[in-house]
């Protein structure tokens, strides 16, 4: 007998293929019969009217601190996504020694914005090595997990405070190599790296301070084992650096084999050909037989500022940047001190000012503050009578900086230009961040909004393409083995879901994350079931008690 037999479903294979009627039977996480299944399962799902899709696969979340309390990286799993890959841009919770605990979370805090509380309370470092870290997370999963091994960490690891000051001797990159040979061989789907970021200091994290000559070893070591990626974030600040990035990229892929992934490459109108310039480079890398491809993500890149929380808009206007370092009731103070007041104006205006036009009041708290929900701060300005600035902080101090203003429609917001990336063959759907940031914004859901938006409200894809785009592809690309097809003999990774109603849901603030943080999630519409190797994880809005997620 199956174990699960799903009736009447519109199967929508993974193939980008037209999707036909099918039903789809599971015996031991497995999926063992697509077509007509006469007998009956141990339990059975009527689909009728729905989609049946292979399970969505993220390939660029930061879920390595939630997934030590979170087996189910909610709320990505609600939006279907089966699959995340975790462990980009440098960082990683392991390797580490003991010593170097308080490093990594420094940098997650700094570059991911998840707060030290938050690890202090959640994240029990109980591993050193990258396999034991692993082994650590593996029970319980409630989804499956693809983990990189963070170039800054592996680097930090083996070189300590030097390994942000010079590059790595022939023995340290021997023994950088032989960890990342055992990490992968531990279960490790490849490694990450960075050519922005900065830590607490406003340092070059680790990664930056490599040469070729260590880039190309790793990549070497990691494809002993037949399999690994390799990720990165550009310097995108600048076109011509983002240019170079890739094509180093390149030069990686060509030294070693490996598939090289970098991420972000977005639409943003202060650089309109940016995108086509960065997409000409991949194509360059393809003409030399380069595996190198670019990230993308189909929602708008919109976020929030509370000035009670934290926020990378703010990183680049010291004055401001250095209060928000403050515990809130200092904060609160400085940012309402008359004395300060004049050169925090005088900093915003040569900044902020340009951004602080555009951002939208959203949540407010206090009764002074609601009538303003809705409207422009420069309009509120107006009203008030006061410069951008000194609006923005009377604002927030009435709520206790807790005021949501709203950054809309800037950055990657312009559909018929976002279109022509998710549409080209060398750009993976990604980039979405989930689990990061958290406190500005929700990364999970980019699968709702590219089957509303793109599909059914615009028509730029065909649905069985945009799940080809989140699905087999992506798995074929990265190396998850027997998954993103609903065909016999894979894995059982499968979402049910209406295609007349399927969406990314609106962004909430709730506070339900470990140290007393608060974060934006969006629960899915249209969503109806989830199942994970088999296991039901959630079905008609509900989560279950089955865990049945595997490190891939």
């Amino acid at each position: 007998m199956d174990d699960l037999v799903i009736r009447n479903a519109r199967v929508v294979d993974g193939a980008g293929g037209a999707a036909f009627s099918a039903d789809v039977a599971v015996r031991e996480g497995m999926i063992s019969t697509v077509g007509k299944v006469a007998g009956r399962g141990r339990r059975e799902i009527d689909a009728r009217g729905q989609v049946l899709a292979p399970g969505f696969i993220d390939i660029h979340t930061h879920y390595d601190p939630q997934i030590c309390w979170d087996r189910l990286a909610t709320p990505s799993i609600e939006h279907g996504v089966t699959t995340v890959v975790m462990g980009n841009c440098s960082l990683s919770l392991a390797p580490v020694r003991p010593e170097g605990r308080r490093k990594l979370i420094k940098m997650f805090e700094k570059i991911e914005d998840i707060k030290e509380a938050t690890f202090d309370e959640a994240v029990p470092f109980g591993w050193e090595s990258f396999g034991d870290y692993l082994d650590f997370i593996r029970p319980g999963l409630g989804l499956n997990v693809g983990a990189l091994v963070g170039h800054s960490a592996l680097r930090f690891y083996v070189m300590g405070k030097e390994s942000q000051d010079r590059v790595a001797t022939d023995e340290e990159i021997e023994a950088m190599c032989a960890l990342l040979e055992q990490a992968m061989a531990a279960g490790a789907l490849g490694l990450s790296t960075s050519y922005i970021d900065i830590d607490e200091d406003n340092r070059p994290v680790p990664s930056r301070l490599a040469d070729m000559r260590e880039k190309i070893a790793l990549c070497r070591a990691m494809a002993k084992s037949g399999r690994g990626v390799l990720q990165t974030v550009p310097f995108f600040i600048d076109i011509e650096q983002q240019l170079a990035n890739i094509e180093e990229l390149g030069d990686l892929s060509l030294a070693s084999g490996v598939m090289c992934s970098i991420a972000p490459i977005i639409y943003s109108p202060v650089a309109p050909d940016g995108w086509k310039r960065s997409v000409a480079k991949l194509e360059d890398q393809r003409a030399r037989g380069a595996k190198v491809y670019g990230q993308s993500m189909p929602r708008s890149f919109d976020l929030n500022i509370r000035l009670s929380e934290t926020s990378f808009l703010l990183y680049g206007t010291p004055a401001w940047n250095a209060i928000m370092q403050l515990p809130l009731a200092e904060r609160a103070a400085a940012f309402g001190d008359p004395a300060a007041r004049a050169n925090l104006v005088e900093a915003a205006g040569t900044s902020l000012l340009p951004l602080m036009f555009i951002l939208r009041i959203g949540d407010t708290y206090s009764a002074e503050n609601k009538p303003l929900e809705g409207k422009l701060l420069s309009e509120a300005a107006r009203e008030m009578g006061k410069s951008l600035p000194d609006a923005m902080l009377d604002i927030a101090l009435r709520d206790g900086l807790q005021t949501e203003f709203q950054l809309k429609g800037a950055i990657h917001a312009d559909p018929n230009e976002v279109i022509k990336l998710l549409e080209n063959p060398l750009v993976h759907i990604g980039a979405s961040d989930a689990g990061a940031h958290v406190s500005q914004f929700c990364g999970a859901g980019d699968t709702g909004d590219l089957l509303d938006l793109y599909v059914r409200r615009r028509g730029d894809m065909t649905l069985e393409r945009a799940v080809h785009r989140l699905t087999g592809e992506l798995a074929q690309a990265w190396g998850l083995a027997n998954r993103g097809f609903v065909r016999e003999g894979y894995a059982a990774d499968l979402v049910i879901f209406d295609p007349d109603t399927i969406a990314r849901g609106a962004e909430q603030f709730v506070s339900d994350f470990p140290g007393e943080a608060r974060r934006y999630v969006c629960h899915a519409q249209g969503v109806d079931t989830v199942i994970v190797n088999g296991a039901v994880v959630r079905h008609a809005g509900a989560y279950t008690d089955e865990r049945a997620g595997v490190i891939v």
